[in-house]
């Protein structure tokens, strides 16, 4: 009897033990740049992979290659810079056509490798018209003006049409979002069973005029509900001082919870709380983004977990 009960016991301990320890990561996450604004040695570009592995995809590209460089000061990586963006970096999914998302993409391009880059058609027609041309720099591309350099090869989207990520572990999925006068995109990337969703830019809703946040928020859902979705990647540009009709199709701290508490209304209430955020785009100057980070904690009747990116600063979902 005593050692039924002494198996019993020690049965359940490790149970107990087993439920309490962390489910292991799906995605890694290498910050290459974190801001929005002036400060052109930290713009918005995130490269993600599937855990374990070392092919990634690089989520909109305004800092490359001094992000990289930030990366193996933190011993993110133990090779050199040009090795990460010619060999890790398998492709570029581009939110939109703004300077801030793409300009090290432009400025690295001829350091690169053959790859391809993945975006809506507005934001690829960008790239043939205005930045790989023969006036602004060299067609390095496979479509446009004549030399076609062909080091990349344009991707057109689909709309909410999933495709797998040339030389990664991963698929994608683009959802159109609202960005003053430009079209903008939301990703999904999905390893295994496991997602991660990447918002460029957007403003709310309601100032945007728009059902496209709503649209996206009902889409993943479903994800929410079964535990699947290891996070959210979205922007939040500037404090709540920030007057609506300057938002210039950004958030706030503000905005951002009144879409996430529009988020749970279709997933539950209490569903998102532990949820990661991480938190994207922040503007220069410092004093601003110190208090748009406080207004976000002060700010969080969800209990999300918020989470703020530093350039080269492996993050693990």
């Amino acid at each position: 009897m005593r050692r039924l009960f002494y198996s019993f016991i020690t049965g359940s301990l490790l149970l107990n033990i087993a439920a309490a320890q962390p489910k292991p990561a799906a995605f890694r996450i290498v910050p290459l740049g974190v801001k929005g604004g002036i400060d052109e040695s930290n713009l918005s570009a995130y490269m993600v992979a599937a855990a374990g592995a070392q092919n990634y995809v690089c989520l909109d590209a305004g800092t490359l290659h001094f992000g990289i460089e930030q990366a193996i000061k933190q011993h993110t990586f133990n090779v050199p810079a040009t090795r990460v963006l010619r060999q890790y970096i398998k492709g570029y999914c581009i939110s939109h056509s703004h300077l801030d998302h793409l300009s090290g993409l432009i400025i690295n391009s001829p350091e690169d490798s053959s790859k391809n880059i993945y975006a809506l058609e507005d934001c690829i027609n960008t790239f043939k018209t205005h930045y790989f041309t023969n006036k602004s720099w060299s067609n390095f591309a496979n479509e446009g003006e004549a030399p076609q350099l062909k080091k990349y090869t344009y991707q057109v989207l689909e709309p909410e049409v999933s495709r797998p990520v040339a030389g990664t572990e991963m698929q994608l999925t683009a959802y159109p979002l609202s960005h003053g006068n430009l079209t903008s995109t939301a990703f999904v990337l999905k390893s295994k069973q496991n997602y991660l969703l990447y918002l460029g830019d957007t403003g709310p809703d309601e100032i945007e005029h728009s059902q496209r946040l709503q649209h996206l928020w009902q889409s993943i859902a479903p994800i929410i509900k079964n535990k699947t979705l290891k996070g959210i990647m979205i922007e939040v540009s500037f404090p709540d001082e920030q007057p609506d009709k300057s938002l210039f199709g950004h958030l706030t701290p503000r905005w951002l919870m009144q879409e996430m508490a529009r988020l749970e209304s279709f997933t539950g209430k209490g569903s998102l709380k532990g949820l990661n955020v991480i938190i994207t785009h922040v503007k220069p100057p410092e004093e601003k983004i110190a208090r748009l980070k406080k207004q976000l904690l002060e700010e969080n009747s969800l209990q999300l977990h918020l989470i703020f990116p530093v350039q080269g600063k492996v993050l693990a979902l």
